[in-house]
């Protein structure tokens, strides 16, 4: 039996004396589209950032297969984050680098590639989310899709295992939302990549997600994991329910 990617046991994420989540359990297979879902105020980026290394949790344990990320030595949770990627809200870009000076900046920094090396790597990279030629371009130049798909390939320019996104669809239009989701899909069907999204967009949660887990901000713990289409068609939570279908149930549950 296959090991999990991620394993989240009995995890707490607390600032101070303030619980935000407690007793956190699921698990994200190789190749799953991971959803983080629930409520304004759950701690959805919170979770992300108990995940990528950015928060240390109050309790309990996150596992990159088999190995335990914050019980792990400091040269050991380095080599754990060189195998992820990540693309924040905004894209994260330098807004006074082109694309091609972005991309380049962690292959730079991380391998003994040569210029000549690097800037065919960045060229490859532009070229998987679609922006082939705007190597020479400025963030400032570029619609906001665009914005992110250049951001995407930064965060695979070092060919991450698992790829990391914060509300990806924040501040686009619902065609740019649309070809997102879509190119999130075409990486983990030609890459192999495990993916994990925070989001509340419902259409990108049942377009893309394989597996999820639903935090609930009231009881500050999860409420479920599976399907995002399983719990919409199967959970009898009147949270769920809601969050899935916004108040819609019966035409939803067509989806």
């Amino acid at each position: 039996m296959t090991t999990p990617h991620i394993t989240v046991t009995n995890l707490t994420m607390a600032y101070g004396d303030f619980v935000l989540q407690r007793d956190l359990n699921f698990t994200i297979e190789h190749g799953d589209i991971f959803i983080i879902m629930g409520g304004s105020g759950c701690g959805k980026s919170t979770l992300l950032k108990h995940l990528i290394g950015l928060q240390r949790p109050a309790q309990g344990d996150v596992f990159y297969e088999r190995q335990d990320f914050w019980r792990a030595n400091d040269e050991e949770r380095i080599r754990i984050m060189r195998r992820i990627g990540v693309l924040y809200q905004t894209g994260a870009l330098f807004s006074s680098l082109t694309l091609a000076e972005n991309i380049a900046l962690p292959l730079g920094e991380f391998t003994g590639l040569s210029r000549y090396e690097i800037a065919d790597i960045v060229s490859y990279k532009l070229a998987l989310v679609g922006l082939a030629g705007f190597e020479d371009y400025y963030p400032s130049e570029l619609s906001g899709g665009m914005q992110k798909r250049a951001g995407l390939a930064r965060a695979m320019a070092l060919d991450p295992e698992i790829l990391f996104f914060d509300e990806p669809s924040a501040g686009l239009d619902p065609v740019s939302a649309r070809l997102l989701d879509d190119l999130i899909v075409s990486l983990r069907d030609t890459l192999g990549t495990t993916i994990v999204v925070v989001t509340h967009e419902l259409a990108s949660i049942f377009a893309i997600g394989s597996n999820s887990v639903f935090l609930d901000p009231d009881t500050k713990t999860m409420l479920a994991t599976g399907s995002p289409k399983k719990l919409l068609a199967e959970s009898s939570d009147a949270k769920i329910i809601q969050f899935l279908t916004r108040g819609e149930s019966d035409a939803n549950k067509s989806v």
